[in-house]
């Protein structure tokens, strides 16, 4: 597959050109790019808050543009801030969040139950990989911390690698694996919970 050749100076030249002075030039690695954070992050939070994380995205890369080297490539180093922006977003969200457990309907009772009651798949994937139950695993997910909702979803939603994973982290492999397997543990739990009627205590 070839690539598209994307027109105009390549990335590291314009962010040269904004670190000069020239800051206008800040919008074409937007307009670049725009589609590509937009996907990254409406992956990892609410379809309403969608285009206020992509523009905080694009923020906090303008503030930092100096701490990029050059290295890996711009767009991996975008993805990074993406990633880490959308986990802050759930850290706000898990610190403020009201989640009433036993407000769930005859229907939604039965979909968990489905789920935890499913003891051939390891922990969590019954859930992961059923479409029906979606909506019940986001409000879940509110009641991870923002680590763990971030990794559980690049790991095993995506189905992103675990060293990448731990490039847009910025942390160890070792890290996304041991984080991972508690999440996936503690989501199980919140689920039971959720089903059961009981406030999830954090």
């Amino acid at each position: 597959m070839v690539r598209e050749r994307i027109p105009g100076p390549d990335d590291e030249t314009i962010v040269q050109l904004v670190l000069g002075g020239d800051v206008d030039r800040f919008s074409a690695l937007l307009e670049r790019h725009r589609r590509y954070v937009f996907g990254i992050v409406a992956g990892h939070v609410p379809p309403e808050s969608v285009e206020e994380i992509a523009h905080d995205v694009f923020v906090r890369a303008y503030r930092s543009l100096a701490a990029w080297k050059g290295t890996g490539g711009f767009r991996h180093w975008l993805a990074g801030i993406a990633v880490r922006t959308c986990k802050d977003f759930w850290r706000r969200r898990y610190r403020s969040r009201e989640t009433t457990m036993n407000a769930l309907s005859a229907e939604q009772a039965d979909r968990i139950e489905r789920a935890v009651a499913d003891e051939s798949a390891p922990d969590g994937e019954t859930v992961f990989a059923s479409r029906e139950a979606a909506a019940i695993l986001d409000w879940a997910m509110e009641n991870l911390s923002a680590v763990d909702q971030t990794i559980l979803r690049l790991v095993n939603i995506e189905e992103r690698p675990v060293r990448e994973a731990a490039g847009l982290l910025g942390i160890s492999e070792a890290n996304v694996k041991v984080r991972g397997f508690r999440a996936r543990r503690k989501l199980r739990t919140v689920l039971e919970r959720m089903l059961h009627g009981e406030k999830d205590t954090g």
